[in-house]
């Protein structure tokens, strides 16, 4: 994305706020939320529209259609995951926690609602779900387990470079196989510095937390450790079967088998403490030396 404007980085900031908030101070962001009516809890996530809304404004693409569809997609997240704690109490798992993990997938994978945002900006759009999700799933729903904090540890960096050091040799071999990789020569600077830090925020995080925290958290509940483990990553993998296609193909079975290969790894990196960043470290990794030598 070039040319960016003050307002973009304006309303990524907004946008990232309510996720570092999350990340940074989850418990107290509920003991606030509990001071809160149910009501209240539940009308207060259609405030996330506001980025939209400038933005759009803006931008000159505002339409009433999609600020109702981003007031109301919020709301009804809330709603169904404060009935889902009300019946599933032991976190075993609810039809409310799969719709709505179905339906955020979709959106993003389908890229319905990309059109609302102006060129090159979709990731926002993604962003401001992702703080539906959190609100929901941490705020409300209060889903153990996730690992969504980020306050490092030194063993989320040793478990993260293990899981590296592991699928590497893997991914090179069967990915030089198939010809979807291909070596090249490049020289680290700067720029590749801040690419590591762009694609751990905006790619790694945001994937690792549907994918890991939630889904195969989740599927742990109902499947045991070792098929939630299969099932998320080749979730993860199908999710990426019309990304970089080759030629005419629309499924791009090569993308799916590495990336559900990529799946076990991340999922295992994740699952040994837990923890998001520890997934993140190698997935961003992993994209990483992609963007940079193959």
């Amino acid at each position: 994305m070039t040319n960016v404007r003050p307002v973009d980085v304006a309303v990524c900031a907004l946008e990232l706020a309510p996720a570092v908030a999350f990340a940074l101070a989850s418990e107290r962001v509920q003991r606030s939320l509990d001071q809160w009516s149910r009501v209240w809890r539940i009308a207060a996530p259609s405030l996330l529209v506001l980025p939209y809304t400038l933005l759009a404004a803006i931008s000159h693409v505002f339409q009433w259609e999609w600020l109702l569809i981003y007031s109301a997609l919020p709301v009804v997240i809330a709603w169904l995951l404060s009935n889902a704690a009300a019946a599933d109490p032991q976190q075993r798992g609810n039809w409310r926690d799969a719709v709505i993990l179905l339906t955020l997938g979709l959106i993003v994978d389908l890229r319905w609602l990309d059109v609302a945002w102006p060129p090159g900006l979709r990731g926002l759009g993604n962003l401001l779900l992702v703080d539906a999700g959190l609100y929901g799933f941490l705020g409300i729903r209060r889903l153990s387990g996730t690992g969504f904090d980020f306050h490092f540890r030194w063993s989320d960096w040793k478990t993260g470079f293990r899981e590296l050091l592991f699928f590497a040799p893997v991914v090179i071999g069967v990915g030089l196989a198939l010809g979807f990789i291909h070596p090249h020569k490049n020289v680290p600077g700067l720029q590749a510095v801040l690419s590591w830090i762009g694609i751990f925020v905006f790619v790694a995080v945001l994937e690792e937390l549907f994918f890991r925290a939630w889904v195969q958290n989740l599927l742990e509940r109902r499947l045991g450790r070792g098929a939630a483990l299969i099932v998320a990553s080749v979730l993860f993998g199908l999710s990426h079967f019309n990304k970089r296609n080759f030629g005419s193909a629309h499924f791009n079975w090569r993308y799916v088998l590495l990336a559900t290969i990529a799946g076990i790894f991340y999922g295992r990196a994740w699952r040994k403490n837990r923890r998001v960043p520890a997934s993140a470290i190698t997935h961003t990794c992993v994209d990483w030396l992609w963007y940079l030598w193959f």
